[in-house]
């Protein structure tokens, strides 16, 4: 096995331990700009329970088609955001990959175009997908940059879909292919790495 699989240049993506992501996730849905980020449903604050509640209900439930990850630094081993990919369609090779990175200090720093980068590897040399899709808000360009530095390409939106303080905000749609992915310089970097 590839020691690198899980790692990339600036995280490493570790599984999910119950105990410690319903810690992160109450303490980081305290912020209502991360939650504005992650969601579009209006912000409101979860115990650490109930949300430990949902890991060890909902997610064990579709282990088989829901892979869960909390992001790592590589410079201090502390655990600063979550991705997965959900509602793997194994017979048509797709399925949606989410991301949130918890504190703001973390933001604009590379974490989540990095963590990104490795879980489309693990997405299509591990688990042999053939897209990966994501949803993103308008109003958040510094997701959509992120996206297009991993490889992602805008292919739709919903005008108009978000409500925000009295302001409309279309959703946008974006995916890449394995295709794609394999002739990016990211699947590049880690085609040299695996040999």
């Amino acid at each position: 096995m590839n020691p690198t699989l899980f790692q990339g240049e600036l995280v490493r993506l570790k599984g999910r331990e119950p105990e410690l992501f319903a810690s992160l996730l109450s303490r980081w849905n305290r912020d209502s700009e991360y939650q504005r980020l992650l969601d579009s449903e209006t912000p409101r604050v979860v115990s650490k329970k109930r949300v430990q509640d949902w890991i060890e209900k909902d997610l064990i439930r579709d282990s088989y088609r829901d892979f869960l990850f909390i992001i790592h630094t590589l410079q201090d081993d502390r655990p600063i955001g979550f991705i997965g990919l959900d509602g793997i369609t194994w017979n048509s090779g797709d399925c949606f990959v989410f991301i949130a990175i918890g504190e703001r200090e973390n933001w604009g720093k590379g974490y989540g175009t990095d963590a990104m980068r490795v879980i489309l590897r693990y997405a299509f040399t591990e688990l042999n997908l053939h897209r990966v899709s994501l949803d993103v808000f308008g109003y958040n360009p510094r997701a959509i940059r992120s996206y297009e530095k991993a490889g992602f390409v805008i292919e739709g939106k919903v005008r108009g879909l978000l409500n925000r303080e009295g302001q409309r905000y279309d959703l946008i749609f974006m995916g890449i292919l394995k295709e794609d992915w394999e002739r990016s310089a990211s699947a590049k970097g880690d085609q040299e790495k695996s040999v």
